[in-house]
């Protein structure tokens, strides 16, 4: 097995020869410059895999020779070491292309966790994915799973239609880009599309950003005030988190169901609307009507159409197209162009369950691109229950191949089977979902079922 190279390039020769020793003694072959000219013709000769670079030497500092060893080795990581602890220098040698800054005296522990760390990274660069980062529309919606077919099927269908919808699923499935998907492809596409929180506010507060108010209808209403129902005459209202509504703002919404009108707060008269409404939720409704905290007949009234987002641990077929259109516009707002990802990172992406849906990926993307220092997206840029995420799921089967136990060796048969029956109960048997787990179709699946004498539990 070859040996990692490191170069050392720091003046101190004392402090040079100590941190070379050390590393020969774990299994690196290493070499040592004092000055970045020298360094930079060590670089050359070696062709190391990793520089440990010193900022205050004479001459040319390693500040001012980073972007030379950049250039010179882009795959190269470099680890920049100083007695100083100035932000400025900081902050410039990471925007220069270094991947770690360490002060002196060294803490040779955080040393290796550092080298460790690029060197993975730079393995992971011989094996990542090439991403083709997409530029869709903010307001498009991704996917290539049946499931999300048949969101984008639903919405095709009620679109051009004068009915309400509501839009259910957990939070960051994408309700409001569901919502917008069919006020663009609707009549009211040319109108507002106007989107309400209805958790953001308190009920007072939600009443007037709703149906607006009337000069003097309370204290601090100095002008008269359009509500957001006025405002989007014509187009549509979103009303997201619609469990969340107090019963009389439930009464009122209701009213404007049945009749096409509202009264403002502190108005004397009725105002008509025209806009569509559109509304979603991450409760269960049902269970609210049940208790009585939500009027069933409103229930009713929003749910002519339901549409179901779902969750993206059900859909991670639709991963990989997600990072695309997610990078592409990360890329453009941060003013990036990050075009990979290490395989472990998407294996990771893969293993992972994703509570909070698109919006955790969109996020933990956005912080990847932000801190990633060159082109690649490394599992040391994202979270450690999401790298390890792979490791867990790993966990049992690694468990099975160590115990000594002999009723544990079976065969790869009923290993399949076992694995079918897990996913079918963890789907409440829900066939076409089945299949997008394991990636199977439906007569495959119909024929591993009768093979394995798997019969559904009602």
């Amino acid at each position: 097995m070859n040996k990692k190279k490191i170069l050392i390039i720091d003046d101190d020769v004392a402090s040079c020869r100590t941190l070379q020793l050390h590393f020969i003694s774990e299994g690196f072959e290493v070499q040592t410059a004092h000055n970045v000219e020298d360094g930079l013709q060590a670089a050359n000769d070696m062709q190391p895999d990793l520089i440990i670079l010193d900022i205050k030497m004479p001459g040319r500092s390693g500040l001012e020779g980073l972007p030379d060893f950049k250039q010179a080795h882009p795959n190269t990581a470099v680890i920049m070491i100083t007695a100083f602890h100035d932000m400025e220098s900081t902050i410039e040698a990471m925007q220069r292309g270094a991947c770690e800054y360490i002060h002196k005296p060294i803490d040779l522990t955080e040393l290796e966790d550092a080298i460790s760390n690029a060197l993975n990274r730079s393995k992971a660069m011989k094996d990542d994915l090439e991403i083709a980062p997409n530029t869709l529309n903010k307001s498009s919606m991704v996917g290539r799973s049946w499931m999300m077919k048949e969101v984008f099927k639903t919405i095709g269908l009620v679109a051009s239609k004068p009915v309400t919808v509501l839009i259910t699923g957990e939070s960051g499935t994408g309700k409001e880009l569901a919502a917008r998907a069919i006020h663009n492809a609707s009549d009211c596409s040319k109108g507002a599309f106007i989107a309400i929180n209805c958790a953001a506010l308190v009920e007072t507060l939600l009443e007037s950003d709703m149906f607006g108010h009337e000069k003097g209808s309370f204290t601090g209403a100095i002008n008269r005030q359009a509500g957001k129902f006025e405002l989007a005459n014509n187009g549509t209202i979103f009303l997201d988190e619609l469990g969340e509504l107090s019963p009389a703002i439930q009464a009122k919404l209701l009213r404007v169901l049945q009749e096409k009108e509202y009264t403002p707060v502190g108005g004397m008269h009725t105002k008509k609307t025209n806009a569509r409404i559109i509304t979603a939720t991450n409760v269960d409704l049902e269970e609210k009507v049940k208790d009585g905290s939500f009027r069933e007949d409103l229930f009713y009234r929003l749910r002519v159409v339901t549409i179901d987002m779902p969750a993206l641990r059900d859909r991670k077929n639709d991963i990989k197209p997600l990072v695309e259109v997610l990078l592409g516009r990360i890329n453009k707002e941060l003013k990036r162009n990050i075009t990979r990802l290490s395989q472990e990172t998407m294996d990771a992406f893969m293993s992972y369950n994703w509570p909070g849906n698109v919006r955790e990926l969109n996020n933990i993307l956005m912080k990847a691109v932000a801190l990633c220092p060159n082109h690649i997206i490394t599992p040391d840029l994202i979270p450690k229950d999401i790298s390890q995420a792979k490791e867990a799921v790993n966990q049992p089967l690694n468990e099975l191949s160590t115990n000594s136990d002999d009723t544990l060796l079976i065969s790869l048969d009923e290993i399949e089977k076992l694995h079918v029956i897990r996913v079918l109960q963890q789907t409440h048997w829900h066939k076409g979902k089945t299949c997008e787990i394991l990636g199977v179709s439906r007569p495959r699946l119909r024929r591993m079922m009768a093979n394995y004498a798997i019969e559904e539990v009602k």
